[in-house]
């Protein structure tokens, strides 16, 4: 029996007084029967949007509440975590249509009329699109159909109807503010960072970022140029990658300056200035905080052409991740490791793509370092490990997870570091990698992140073969830092 459209607001209002107060992110699926029982009940436009923005802030309770929880899962994520993820992004992606909605009504010179009205409906469609995107990502999954573009539409309705700098409730972001916070998240290839490194990310955006200028002709003299073709369901292009076609409407901006503040910022922090002084978020007083600045230095402001061609392959291939499970491989590689199986989708002399088959993931990070074996079938004989580090993660659904690998040796070497005048006590597990000119004309040094810095004299390293073997080296250059590994080129000791 059809209810009215009385009984319907009164349950709403009902479940909304219920709701008050809750914490936890468990009645996301309640939330959005109350959302599709709004949307099909006939009300005046004003009743409508009061009762919208009472929902909006229980679904801003539960993105956030969500959020943490989404940190750590492996990947892929299970069925449970990712019907919980999908009934989230459902309710967002209703929420942000249903203020779409709105605007339609509100442009009615017999409406309300009030600029504060679209410019809210606006603001809170943008806030609702940018959880679908941190939540996908945390997932590391892609964003959802259509999604690039319903952004795009709602920043171009607020400029053109002038509100794109309106400032927002209590000091809040403009429109153009919370715009230009998602775009440079997504250009800084968040399925390349752990969720931790997101997280500090999307903080650093918000709170450290100056403001970014939309354009609609190219910055002169800038390295970090982007583009967006609103037209298109895609945050932005870098002008060097790719160049918009002649008949594309399209709006071009600079990261010069971000890059430079980030870079600013790494140089402080490794001085030893600390982050509150800097009025930077804790996490950059970490081990890895300075790094991942560095890394946004190069994605916002000196963005890269692909150095070589992709080439499609289909064939298998073994996976060994982690540091201790390649070290073991590496060390007595007659012993029993869990390994993995995948097939490799395309090849370059750099790196690989991978698609998973079979075996155990949940070990899988991006930042960590893996070796990579094609099978007997492949290859005709058993071939070397490639040592490399996982650039990218996507997973689309529980039984799919796609890798992208960066080759950093055709080989390695499983060796062990000791203290100067205690080689009988504990060692640390590490690699050490061979030269690869022209890019590392140096042995390199693999080893868990914090465990040593640059210019660190006196690094004792075991390598057992025949015999033991004890080297004593230096650090000379940090080549790459993660969450989970970092590598130093070394030299001898003594040799500068």
């Amino acid at each position: 029996m059809p209810t009215s459209p009385e009984a319907n607001i009164k349950s709403i209002l009902e479940w909304l007084a219920l709701a008050h107060g809750r914490t936890g992110a468990e009645d996301a699926d309640q939330l959005h029967h109350q959302l599709l029982l709004l949307r099909e009940t006939p009300a005046p436009n004003t009743q409508r949007l009061k009762i919208l923005d009472l929902l909006f802030s229980q679904a801003e309770r539960i993105a956030k509440a969500e959020a943490p929880g989404l940190h750590e899962v492996g990947l892929p994520i299970s069925r449970k975590v990712r019907q919980r993820v999908r009934t989230l992004l459902d309710l967002l992606e209703t929420l942000t249509q249903d203020y779409f909605n709105t605007l339609a009504e509100l442009f009615d010179p017999e409406g309300l009329g009030a600029s504060r009205t679209p410019h809210t409906s606006l603001r809170r469609a943008m806030h609702t699109i940018a959880w679908q995107v941190r939540i996908t990502q945390l997932i590391a999954a892609p964003t959802p159909i259509g999604l690039w573009q319903q952004l795009h539409a709602a920043f171009r309705t607020a400029r053109r109807l002038g509100l794109e700098d309106f400032p927002g409730p209590n000091g809040g972001p403009s429109i153009r503010r919370i715009y230009s916070y998602i775009l440079l998240a997504a250009i800084a290839q968040p399925a390349s960072f752990s969720s931790e490194e997101l997280e500090f990310i999307g903080e650093y955006i918000t709170n450290c970022t100056p403001d970014i200028e939309l354009l609609e002709n190219p910055p002169l003299d800038s390295q970090g140029i982007f583009w967006i073709d609103p037209d298109k369901d895609f945050p932005a292009h870098a002008l060097i990658r790719r160049i918009p076609s002649p008949e594309a409407q399209v709006l071009y901006f600079s990261c010069d300056a971000v890059a430079e503040l980030a870079l600013k910022h790494h140089a402080e922090l490794i001085q030893g200035i600390p982050s509150d002084f800097l009025k930077l978020p804790a996490f950059a007083d970490s081990h890895t905080g300075p790094g991942v600045l560095l890394r946004l230095t190069h994605l916002w402001g000196h963005p890269t052409k692909r150095r070589f061609p992709r080439r499609r392959q289909s064939y298998r291939a073994n996976l060994c991740s982690g540091l201790s499970n390649l070290w073991r491989l590496i060390r007595s590689p007659g012993l029993p490791t869990e390994l993995s199986e995948w097939m490799v989708t395309n090849e370059s002399p750099d790196g690989y793509a991978l698609m998973h088959m079979s075996g155990h993931t949940a070990d899988i990070r991006v930042g960590d370092i893996v070796a990579l074996q094609a099978t007997e079938e492949h290859s005709g004989t058993s071939t070397a490990w490639h040592a490399c580090i996982i650039r990218w993660a996507i997973s689309e659904n529980p039984e799919h997870i796609e890798l992208g690998l960066q080759m950093l040796a055709p080989k390695a070497m499983a060796v062990e570091i000791a203290y100067p005048y205690e080689l009988e006590s504990s060692k640390v597990a590490a690699l050490i990698l061979p030269p690869t000119p022209p890019l590392r004309p140096s042995q390199s040094l693999v080893v868990p992140t914090g465990l040593i810095k640059e210019n660190t004299r006196r690094i004792i390293v075991l390598q057992e073969e025949d015999n033991l073997q004890i080297h004593e080296f230096q650090t000379t250059r940090l080549i790459e830092q993660t969450n989970t590994i970092e590598i130093f080129s070394v030299a001898p000791d003594g040799s500068r």
